[in-house]
């Protein structure tokens, strides 16, 4: 399942990131961007971290 962040929601927290730099970074502006939309497996726990710790549930599984 492809990884998203909604940008209508992102309000720039950074915690994704800090939960898994290899899936995650900030753009210019600070918001969250998805670096790989698509991590294998032995990415689910950062990704369930990720998704939990994200206060505006931005971070999706399409």
């Amino acid at each position: 399942m492809p990884l998203a962040i909604d940008s209508e929601k992102c309000q720039g927290h950074g915690r994704c990131t800090l939960a898994s730099p290899e899936l995650f970074d900030v753009d210019d502006d600070g918001y969250g961007t998805v670096l790989n939309p698509e991590p294998g497996p032995e990415y689910d726990g950062d990704i369930a971290t990720a998704i939990g710790s994200c206060p505006e549930q931005a971070i999706s599984r399409t």
